[in-house]
């Protein structure tokens, strides 16, 4: 069966979802190559532009933070290697879609491709995103309907795929927690923050035919760097980000 096949293919895409993205690295080598972006690069409009690209991933990675700050231990996690899920989570953000993860990943990388300024660019990357986490949701659906039974085909009747819907909100379970979000989401801030750097790196290299970086860009990227570094080292080192249930 149809389903089956994708079910399968969610099940690959899911153990290497780390590098599967890596196949729109033409696209963007593509984008850079007919981008609109440097011809405005300078001045206000460049300046805005740039923090525009910056607002968007960012409010992705908010999406994640609220999402991640009040789950349970257990689940929405960044596991790659099998499905795991120790409670079936109904409320907060999943109470407006059944993948809000997924959103915020959608906005981050959004942001990130913004900055080529590049419809093309956006629209290969809006269907690529679409094919693959299709798949994803399809293998996890079925391996939370298989453990769940009626709790998750209940919630699923009720709660949208992906676009949320408002009207069905549910206030949260559990407080939040910076801890937790400290420890899980570090490295989705860096990573922003280094593939926006790298952009402009690129973009000042095609542009001027020299890599260089601004004094508000190279603060920018110390402190992301700085604060990965941190945060890296109390988890590995430490139990201060670590909190019990979460």
């Amino acid at each position: 069966m149809l389903r089956d096949d994708l079910v399968r293919q969610g099940d690959w895409l899911f153990r290497w979802r780390g590098c599967v993205p890596l196949l729109m690295l033409p696209v963007v080598v593509l984008g850079f190559m007919e981008s609109n972006y440097y011809g405005a690069a300078e001045g206000i409009y460049g300046e805005a532009w740039k923090a525009l690209c910056f607002i968007v991933a960012l409010s992705g990675l908010a999406i994640r933070v609220l999402v991640v700050g009040r789950a349970p231990a257990g689940t929405s996690g960044r596991i790659t290697k099998h499905q795991k899920a120790s409670r079936l989570n109904t409320t907060g953000l999943y109470s407006l879609c059944r993948n809000p993860l997924y959103l915020g990943n959608f906005f981050m990388n959004f942001g990130v491709l913004l900055f080529l300024n590049s419809i093309f660019v956006l629209a290969v990357f809006t269907l690529f995103f679409w094919l693959y986490y299709e798949r994803i949701i399809l293998r996890e659906e079925d391996f939370l309907e298989g453990k769940f039974g009626d709790e998750y085909r209940a919630w699923a009747g009720r709660t949208p795929v992906f676009i949320p819907r408002f009207s069905g909100w549910i206030p949260p379970d559990l407080p939040f927690s910076w801890r937790t979000v400290l420890r899980r989401e570090y490295t989705g801030f860096f990573a922003v923050v280094a593939a926006l750097t790298a952009m402009e790196l690129v973009g000042g290299l095609l542009a001027d035919g020299r890599l260089s970086l601004g004094v508000n860009w190279r603060a920018v990227f110390a402190f992301g760097l700085a604060l990965y570094l941190i945060l890296r080292s109390l988890k590995k080192y430490t139990r201060l980000l670590h909190e019990p249930g979460r």
